[in-house]
């Protein structure tokens, strides 16, 4: 058995079934609940996910710690007594016997923040607005070991339209260090291996980014597509879907540029697909050209923005992201 081929089947499970409650919930937006900037749904959907996917890593490997962004504490508090009774609501149409502190347990396990030699970093949504507005989220997992990310699991329920391939909407984005990146489209469809680009020409670029300019300066990005010579307008979305698309090979450049001095990008907004994508062939630095450092526990504390590239000019766009920058307040 390939080292690591337990973890991987889990970590598909984990984010798999969770993708069945947030499609659920997604599915129950109603379009008055962005206008009233309602943020109850994605509330019960992160919840519900982080308890569906800790339960299975409990299970499997319960000496493991892991670092999330939620813990149960709010959902104890009387005044979200009705958020945490829709999330339970939704958890058992999938565990009909799960208890509410049994949940609640569950969910507070991810409460670590810490580095230590091995540890599961996880986003049970990634890209809250997306959610909301019924298009992009993810939900993300992450094994890392010594430092090094070598699992990496996304659920991306909406992504079809972005991808070459017809996928089913259960697909996951799935990558073993030193083995690979294969999306699973789900049904009865065969494994698809992952490759980047390769693109040589950096005029030809297709870059995707934030949909939200408070995530990456978009007005820097400009100025680095401008130095490129890329004419194509960008495609912006929520959520590392972004990182899906790229170690697909339909797209090329990820920018995600820092907005203000001081800002930590968080590990569970990265590791997995950071993993997926450099499997596929792509690179990920910094926007110094330094790799992630992922033994700070939950913040890259010594890296500043983040870079990914599918195609053979890392290096030229670490270069052009520097000079674009200069003078910059966001530097």
């Amino acid at each position: 058995m390939k080292e690591y081929q337990a973890e991987r089947d889990v970590a598909v499970k984990a984010v798999r079934l969770a993708a069945i409650l947030c499609r659920d919930v997604q599915a129950e937006v109603k379009p008055e609940a962005l206008e009233k900037k309602d943020r109850s749904p994605v509330t019960i959907a992160d919840y519900g996910s982080q308890a569906l996917v800790l339960k299975e890593l409990e299970a499997a490997f319960p000496d493991d710690l892991v670092i999330a962004e939620e813990g149960a504490d709010a959902l104890r508090d009387p005044e979200n007594s009705e958020i945490a009774g829709k999330m339970m609501d939704h958890i058992r149409r999938i565990l009909p016997d799960a208890g509410r502190e049994e949940v609640f347990g569950w969910i507070d396990r991810g409460t670590h923040r810490e580095y230590a030699d091995r540890f599961w970093t996880l986003d049970p949504i990634d890209g809250t607005k997306g959610f909301l507005r019924g298009e992009q989220y993810a939900v993300s997992l992450a094994l890392i070991v010594n430092g090094e990310i070598v699992v990496g699991a996304l659920a991306c329920p909406n992504i079809s339209s972005y991808l070459p391939e017809a996928m089913h909407s259960d697909a996951v984005f799935v990558a073993v260090k030193g083995e690979g990146a294969w999306l699973l489209p789900g049904g009865d469809s065969e494994p698809v291996r992952l490759s980047t680009s390769g693109l040589t020409d950096s005029s030809g670029a297709r870059f995707v980014e934030s949909f939200e300019s408070g995530h990456s300066d978009h007005s820097w990005s400009q100025n680095v597509a401008e130095s490129l010579g890329i004419t194509r307008e960008p495609v912006r979305l929520d959520s590392q879907a972004k990182y899906a698309i790229l170690a697909s090979g339909a797209a090329d450049l990820y920018l995600r540029l820092p907005t203000k001095p001081g800002y930590v990008e968080k590990i569970w907004d990265h590791a997995a697909g950071v993993l997926i994508v450099q499997e596929a062939g792509g690179t990920v630095s910094d926007i110094e050209g330094n790799d992630l450092d992922f033994t700070q526990g939950y913040g890259l504390t010594r890296n500043r923005g983040v870079l990914v590239s599918g195609g053979n000019f890392h290096q030229k766009l670490v270069e052009v992201v520097r000079e674009a920058g200069e003078g910059s307040a966001k530097q």
